[in-house]
Order: C-alpha cells, then sequence, then structure tokens
C-alpha cells in the first residue's frame, strides 16, 4: 500500500479543517449576527521589554481600534496596569487584565526562571494559551524565557522536533521569512528540514505565496560547499518533494529577494538578522546626514522626502510584527526588546492572522499524517 506523500498530507489536512470549520460555522449560525466573524484572544505580557507597561498596554489599545475581532488579555501587576489604560478610551469588554505578580528579568537564567516565577507575567500568559482560555502569546521580555515557556509550558505539536523562531524579513521583492533566528543554535539536519516544511506552510497560507521557494544559508551556492551541516541537510532539501527547494542562497542575496523562505540554525539566523537591522538602521542615519549638508541637498531633501519615506518604510521590519515560535500548541510570538506600540499592534494583528488561517491546525494535522505513516 502506498504512503502518502507530504504534499498529499497537507492538501488532506487542509481540507478536512475547512470542512470542520464550514461544519461548525452551519450549527452556530443561528446564534447572532456576528456568527461569521471568528474572535481572536491574545495574551499579552504587559510587563515584558524596555518600555513596559507603557508600550506592551498601547500597542493592545490600538490593535483591539483596528479590528473588533481581536480580545486582548494583558498579563501583569493589575495596578499599573490599570494606570497604564485610564489614559485610552477602549472597548472595555475587549480588553481584560489577569493579574501576575511577578516578572522575568532580562538576566534571569530562562528555566530556572520559568520554573521558579510560576506568577510571572510570561508564565501566567502561557498557561492561559496552553488551557486553551487564549489563542496566542505575544511578549517583548526575555528571549530566553519566551523560548524555554514556548516549550515548557504551551508544548510542542507531536511530531515537531525543536520549534522555532521565524521573522518576516523585508527584500526587494516584499518579503521572506527567517527561519531559525534564534531558538535552535545547536540544530540536526532533520530539524532544517522540518524548518522548510513549516516556513513553506507559513508562507502559502499567512502570505499567500504558491510554491514559495525555499533556500538554505551557505558561503557559495555550489551545492558542494559550506559546514557539515549544511552538507548534510542540502541532499535531503534536494530530495524533499514537498517543497520548491531552489538550492543555497547567500547572505548577500537574501535582500534581492533570492527565496521566500531562508533556512538556516539560529546562530547564523541570528547574525543575520542583527545585520540586517544594523545596516538598515546605519544606512538611513548616513543618508539623512547627507541630505543636510548643503543648502542644495536640504532643497533636494524636500523634494524626495515623500518617496524616500515610503521606500524607508518598506524596509521597517517591525511593520511586520514579531517572531512567531512555530511547531507549539499555541502560537507564541517573540517581538523585539525595544518595541513599540506600533510593532506590539502588528503582533497581535499578526497573531489574528495566524488564527484565522488555522495555522497550527494545519500544522498539527500534518505532522499526525507523518506520524502515523512513519509508525505504519
Amino acid at each position: 500500500m502506498r504512503l502518502p506523500t507530504f504534499r498529499e498530507a497537507f492538501f488532506r489536512a487542509k481540507y478536512m479543517l475547512i470542512f470542520k470549520t464550514m461544519s461548525c460555522m452551519i450549527v452556530n449560525r443561528d446564534k447572532g449576527d456576528d456568527w461569521m466573524e471568528e474572535s481572536v484572544r491574545v495574551v499579552v505580557d504587559a510587563m515584558g521589554g524596555d518600555y513596559a507597561p507603557v508600550e506592551p498596554v498601547h500597542g493592545a489599545v490600538e490593535a483591539v481600534l483596528a479590528d473588533e475581532s481581536v480580545r486582548v488579555i494583558l498579563t501583569g501587576k493589575r495596578e499599573v496596569i490599570e494606570k497604564e489604560l485610564a489614559k485610552y478610551t477602549y472597548p472595555k469588554d475587549r480588553i481584560e487584565i489577569v493579574h501576575a505578580e511577578e516578572v522575568i528579568e532580562t538576566g534571569e537564567p530562562p528555566v530556572n526562571a520559568i520554573r521558579r516565577k510560576k506568577d510571572s507575567s510570561i508564565a501566567v500568559g502561557m498557561r492561559l494559551v496552553k488551557k486553551g482560555e487564549a489563542d496566542a502569546f505575544v511578549s517583548s521580555g526575555s528571549t530566553g524565557a519566551v523560548l524555554v515557556g514556548g516549550q515548557l509550558l504551551v508544548g510542542r505539536i507531536r511530531g515537531v522536533e525543536r520549534p522555532p523562531l521565524a521573522p518576516l524579513i523585508p527584500t526587494e521583492n516584499g518579503v521572506a521569512l527567517l527561519i531559525d533566528c534564534g531558538a535552535n543554535v545547536d540544530a540536526r539536519p532533520s530539524h532544517l528540514v522540518q524548518f522548510a516544511r513549516m516556513g513553506s506552510v507559513y508562507m502559502k497560507n499567512v502570505l499567500g505565496i504558491e510554491n514559495p521557494r525555499v533556500g538554505i544559508v551557505n558561503i557559495g551556492v555550489e551545492e558542494e560547499k559550506g559546514n557539515a551541516l549544511v552538507k548534510e541537510t542540502y541532499p535531503l532539501l534536494k530530495e524533499c518533494p514537498d517543497i520548491n527547494f531552489v538550492g543555497s542562497v547567500e547572505a548577500r542575496d537574501i535582500p534581492a529577494g533570492a527565496c521566500d523562505v531562508v533556512v538556516c540554525e539560529a546562530f547564523v539566523g541570528n547574525v543575520i538578522l542583527k545585520l540586517y537591522e544594523g545596516v538598515g538602521a546605519t544606512l538611513i542615519k548616513k543618508i539623512k546626514q547627507g541630505l543636510m549638508t548643503s543648502l542644495r541637498s536640504k532643497i533636494g531633501a524636500i523634494l524626495i522626502k515623500p518617496a524616500l519615506k515610503e521606500t524607508v518604510k518598506t524596509f521597517d521590519a517591525t511593520q511586520y510584527g514579531g517572531a512567531p515560535m512555530l511547531g507549539l500548541n499555541g502560537l507564541v510570538v517573540k517581538t523585539h526588546g525595544s518595541a513599540k506600540n506600533g510593532e506590539i499592534k502588528n503582533a497581535i494583528m499578526q497573531c489574528a492572522q495566524f488564527k484565522k488561517q488555522h495555522i497550527s491546525e494545519i500544522m498539527r494535522e500534518l505532522f499526525r499524517e507523518e506520524q502515523n505513516n512513519q509508525e505504519g
């Protein structure tokens, strides 16, 4: 008996999910006029990040004002959050507070912090996702604690070896998914293959890119180049019939949009991400300095300002939200520690899109099919 391929399993899982969703909609349509609107419950760590609680609360308010289907649960010290919320006018029924007495600081050992500080804003929020009382969790706090909490508290989808962090990065043609950028420094070839598959699912269903191009980061385009990990992974990706593998991609070709899913282990991915951000900030700074050097350049600056502003905006990574941790039983999104309200709002909207496209359910069905095939 022929076992189904990963692609066949994907479409089977997707259409099964669509059928279940439509069935639920038909059963529930008499419950009210808004039965078509799917509510999304997002937990926001109000105590995480350099500008907490000011920016997380501000971002939460902006999100509920932007999308009526979004409901936000703020975790942290109630009296502090209430004081911040008092600054804004917002629908009171769509933002609630769940008190958490403790805060995990950036410098704390992640595993110890998650295990010992059970009443922290991160741990409390992730348990809400684990229990199904929320759909997603967003934090600007300790990256290590978010990564550890995602695996220990929310839990991995059965069959997923290592959940990766996967932010969208701007390119000449739009965006690309950088996977992994911080979760798995010591990855194995099988992990990178799963990253490629999960990344393809994400880009296809969230961004609507049919047959997304997958590339592995390397020091050259030749197949024989690379370190041991890349050399072992390359043939596995090449032989995988379920992804559109285009081969190796050099770092300089990523901004040009050489591929849609950029696969690498976390050490390389984090270097790429930080260099991306640093070069972008420096380039903008130098352009501004250049435009202010003379009267002529200042006049020119006034003329090109609208076009320049629009161009620079396309390379602002914060507009795409945070980095989702793929492969968990619920969505966990990590934003920059220095995230302002706009990035946090976009991360919340990103969670809404993720939920509405049923990404977690599709991945769960995919890996269930894969596990069944392996056991059979």
